[in-house]
């Protein structure tokens, strides 16, 4: 995607904030964004009530932890994941929304149902976190209409088979072009373009090679003049490079969080809310000309 494209499309870099429902939130520095999963088999066994409350307590910890956004999802996206119903979905996140909407915080729904977006957007959620970009029959339309914050993700294939047929060619290339296209889509639906935020997608289609391609010119995608959210909390293209097992990434995720911050990403999508706040603490320190004393 060029300057001249972004131009065409009447875009003005807006990284002053970025609009969601309740909250203008300010891109001075990078958001830290939590995944808050609810994605438990005990679903299916008496045992949502537990887990809810766990799901809670969780996210509690994330805030306090100095997370900026709160992103509630419930349905596993990961390579190989099996799809669930928008029905079993809202079963799972709604009483956790229920509760995190009377927090002072925004909150973030990882869906792509249309017909969820609609029930949590009517419940006052602020942002739409959608892996198909609102490709899916009703989904602009379901978000159009109301004043949330949107982040369209960059998605090659589908979960269920995505890294069984990864991306062919150069991953900048394809998904600059894609994010042409959807941004064209959304302000076709009257959407400011103060609502969106863009995905490259990691490890959603990709190579390991790619994904770091993605990683190394990340500002590249920045032409579009949208901001841009980077989730490589824990990816396999970590334990690629480091031979570590999922639960054993954490460093490799907060190295991954803060090169994506220096490379100019506004929002950090990421599982460990307290390492990573303290990492960019650290790295914005070493930006500033002036430091605190002591």
């Amino acid at each position: 995607m060029t300057g001249n494209n972004a131009n065409t499309m009447g875009l003005r870099p807006h990284f002053g904030f970025w609009q969601t429902t309740r909250y203008k939130l300010s891109l001075h520095k990078p958001l830290v964004m939590g995944i808050v999963n609810v994605t438990p088999d005990s679903f299916s066994q008496g045992a949502s009530q537990l887990v809810v409350q766990g799901v809670i307590q969780a996210a509690e910890a994330q805030m306090r932890q100095g997370a900026d956004i709160l992103d509630i999802g419930g349905e596993s996206t990961r390579p190989g994941a099996t799809a669930l119903s928008h029905k079993e979905e809202w079963q799972r996140i709604h009483p956790v929304l229920a509760e995190l909407l009377t927090w002072n915080l925004p909150v973030s729904v990882d869906t792509y149902h249309p017909e969820t977006m609609r029930k949590a957007l009517d419940m006052g959620v602020d942002i739409i976190n959608d892996i198909w970009a609102l490709r899916q029959p009703g989904a602009l339309q379901a978000v159009a209409s109301y004043e949330c914050g949107i982040c369209l993700m960059h998605m090659h294939g589908e979960p269920a088979t995505m890294q069984l047929s990864p991306l062919s060619g150069d991953p900048l290339a394809q998904a600059g072009e894609f994010f042409k296209q959807r941004i064209q889509a959304t302000i076709a639906q009257g959407i400011e373009q103060q609502r969106l935020v863009l995905d490259p997608g990691i490890g959603f289609g990709k190579t390991v090679a790619q994904n770091f391609m993605l990683l190394q010119r990340q500002q590249e995608l920045m032409q579009s003049g949208l901001p841009l959210l980077l989730g490589w909390s824990r990816k396999s293209s970590l334990g690629a490079v480091t031979g570590r097992e999922v639960g054993d990434r954490l460093v490799p995720s907060v190295v991954a969080a803060v090169l994506a911050a220096d490379k100019g990403a506004s929002v950090l999508r990421v599982h460990d809310v307290a390492d990573t706040v303290a990492a960019l603490a650290v790295w914005q320190a070493s930006r500033t000309t002036q430091l605190v004393s002591g």
